[in-house]
């Protein structure tokens, strides 16, 4: 399975295409093809990042057109770099698409049709689940501290625990994210991701010759814990793109700082 670049309606997106997900509109956004002025220009879906909020609010109906997606069905979590999964339903939908997560959580999970999960990123890595046979979907950010400590893995068992997926149905895309090429950290990273993942880790750590610092995968890292979890390996999807690199389409944290917008990744069961 593969992450596609596309286009609709004016506003680019990264989405799977392949058919086993056309029960769940979905999809990463980009920075491009909204109406925010600088330094969030253009596609800025963050209420906290001072935009005006009829800006966060067009911005959301443009970016939703373009999946797929409901925007007055959003469920936004307020992400604390944990490893808490909550489960929401339609109760929990928020009553402006421009109001801030109130979900203190890093994962959102449901079963609900119409209910569309909506996380934020600005170089961390959005993952999306999907299980097509148990219709069940999840949404998960997972920074650095995330991916050590198996958030999205914590996604995948409650789907298999709480909704009765099973895990060879579920489908996983990982979306835009900082990659090996510009997450250059201490030696924290590595440690953490060690003491999560054990030995499985390695691969995702490579040593730089600047004493004491290594470029680490967090794409890949993701996507072994979601293996670890049961996931089949070809039905994980790695999105290539590098929010640091890409700074033309992308917002990164790590480059920016504060002074940009926030990207958003969706899932919604139709």
């Amino acid at each position: 399975m593969e992450i596609i670049k596309q286009q609709r309606h004016g506003v680019p997106f990264y989405a799977c295409t392949d058919p086993a997900w056309a029960g769940a509109a979905h999809g990463f956004s980009t920075r491009l093809g909204g109406v925010s002025p600088a330094p969030m220009d253009s596609l800025n879906l963050g209420a906290n990042r001072g935009d005006d909020p009829a800006n966060v609010r067009e911005n959301f109906s443009r970016f939703c057109a373009a999946i797929g997606t409901d925007p007055n069905a959003l469920v936004k979590n307020h992400q604390i770099h944990s490893d808490i999964i909550r489960p929401v339903t339609r109760a929990d939908v928020m009553p402006s698409p421009e109001a801030p997560g109130l979900c203190e959580a890093d994962g959102l999970i449901t079963n609900e049709p119409g209910v569309c999960l909506t996380i934020f990123s600005g170089d961390c890595i959005p993952v999306l689940l999907y299980d097509p046979a148990g219709r069940c979907v999840a949404a998960v950010h997972a920074g650095w501290r995330g991916t050590a400590i198996g958030a999205a893995t914590r996604a995948a068992e409650a789907m298999v625990r709480d909704y009765g997926c099973r895990p060879e149905n579920i489908l996983a895309a990982i979306g835009p994210g900082i990659s090996p090429c510009c997450f250059e950290t201490h030696v924290d990273v590595p440690d953490g991701l060690r003491a999560g993942l054990g030995t499985d880790a390695q691969p995702f750590i490579r040593p730089l010759p600047q004493e004491g610092k290594f470029s680490v995968d967090l794409k890949g890292a993701n996507a072994r814990w979601l293996e670890r979890a049961g996931l089949l390996r070809e039905h994980i999807a790695i999105c290539s793109a590098c929010t640091a690199c890409g700074l033309d389409e992308f917002w990164s944290h790590r480059v920016q700082g504060g002074q940009r917008g926030s990207m958003a990744a969706m899932i919604q069961l139709v």
